[in-house]
């Protein structure tokens, strides 16, 4: 079997099914693979989704793949002190917690509306390289290997990407810009169901903890360490076990499924495309550093992505240069955000319990609008001023 299109997408998470849909939309004879024989399943997320972000991506919220709406976040320091946000402030993981499945779903309904085709249980296993470019990519589909023909390859493959790597494109990630996460899908829990709840400290050393209610009396709990601060096998879930049984209204509830998967913290990586290829979402490192939350970065990228790469084909130009406009176009979008988010998280990794029991203080007292890295920094200035030596750089 060989197969020819204009761009062939690897990968029907967000990042490439919207990336899908946008191609399309503009023209384009598109092809999603997804290795999966089912589109949004397992689940591997928190499943935290702000509204502004899904504004940013076009989307409009439905009530298909909404679990819960909230009201804001709770942020919990090892004191046990709160900082409560309203929606407003709360950042990227507050609005909506949903039901990833099904939005993933629907959004590779979306694409396939717009014109694109997909191929499920599909997995590349090599790209096509042809006089110093990308042209495709190898496959295999229920045990038959065949090719796709491609003008451009995207690769939306997520955190474990082989697209990057097969097309010469760096990605590699270092152990302390990994999150390992563990979760559990929780019914029987008591906590307030219009709140997101987000702990930090030595409960999950190097990352945080978090509680997203998906409803009344159930929750998705979890945690992400980071990859550095492991010693053991098997310690996310120890450390999760943990984190439930010190809390009374999570110890209540119990588990009906168990969630594990690795997320990118790093900073920007330095080239996502290449002569016939583009990475996106989670594939090229656009996670947000701080929370690991990639869903809405994806999205801004994914629109960037499908109109450079539609454009692309109707210049009849694949090259590096012609596609750098997607690299241009989703940093100026994400760029300064991330690297100052990632500046951020590499400070905070090696802060102790008092350290941030002191900066949730002084956030709890100063007028902050919308919770930012930086409107964080100049709280904890205006308060500790001995503790933002280090953070200098980012308050430029």
């Amino acid at each position: 079997m060989a197969l020819d299109y204009d761009i062939v997408v690897v990968g029907a998470g967000p990042a490439g099914s919207l990336t899908a849909k946008h191609a399309a939309v503009a023209g384009a004879n598109v092809l999603i693979l997804e290795k999966r024989p089912e589109v949004g399943s397992p689940v591997r997320c928190g499943e935290g989704l702000d509204k502004n972000g899904l504004a940013r991506m076009g989307i409009k919220p439905d009530k298909k793949w909404i679990a819960n709406e909230v009201k804001g976040a709770h942020i919990y320091a090892p004191n046990g002190r709160c900082l409560e946000l309203k929606e407003g402030m709360a950042g990227n993981e507050v609005g909506y917690v949903i039901k990833r499945d099904i939005f993933d779903k629907e959004l590779a309904k979306d694409a396939i509306r717009a014109g694109a085709d997909i191929m499920i249980r599909a997995s590349a296993i090599e790209v096509i390289k042809k006089e110093g470019a990308i042209a495709g990519v190898k496959a295999k589909h229920m045990g038959e290997r065949f090719e796709v023909s491609a003008k451009i390859v995207v690769g939306a493959d997520g955190f474990e990407s082989q697209v990057g790597r097969w097309a010469g494109i760096d990605t590699t990630v270092k152990p302390k810009d990994i999150y390992t996460c563990f979760q559990y899908d929780m019914v029987g829990v008591d906590i307030d169901s219009d709140y997101s709840d987000f702990f930090l400290g030595s409960c999950a050393p190097g990352g945080y903890a978090w509680a997203f209610p998906k409803g009344k009396h159930r929750a998705n709990v979890g945690l992400g360490l980071q990859v550095t601060k492991i010693k053991g096998k098997g310690e996310p879930k120890r450390y999760l076990d943990a984190f439930v049984k010190a809390r009374k209204g999570l110890s209540k509830g119990t588990p009906i499924a168990h969630i594990a998967g690795a997320v990118s913290v790093c900073a920007p990586i330095e080239k996502t495309v290449g002569n016939g290829i583009l990475l996106v979402g989670d594939a090229a490192r656009q996670i947000d550093p701080m929370t690991g939350g990639g869903i809405v970065n994806s999205g801004i990228a994914a629109q960037i992505a499908g109109k450079v790469a539609a454009e692309s084909i109707q210049a009849k130009d694949y090259s590096t240069e012609f596609l750098s406009r997607y690299e241009k176009g989703w940093r100026k979008e994400l760029e300064d955000k991330l690297y100052r988010n990632w500046l951020a998280k590499e400070k905070l990794t090696s802060l102790s319990d008092d350290t941030i029991n002191k900066i949730i203080e002084a956030i709890a007292e100063y007028d902050i609008e919308r919770i930012s890295v930086l409107e964080l920094l100049k709280a904890v200035k205006a308060k500790y001023p001995e503790l933002v030596k280090e953070f200098e750089d980012l308050l430029m």
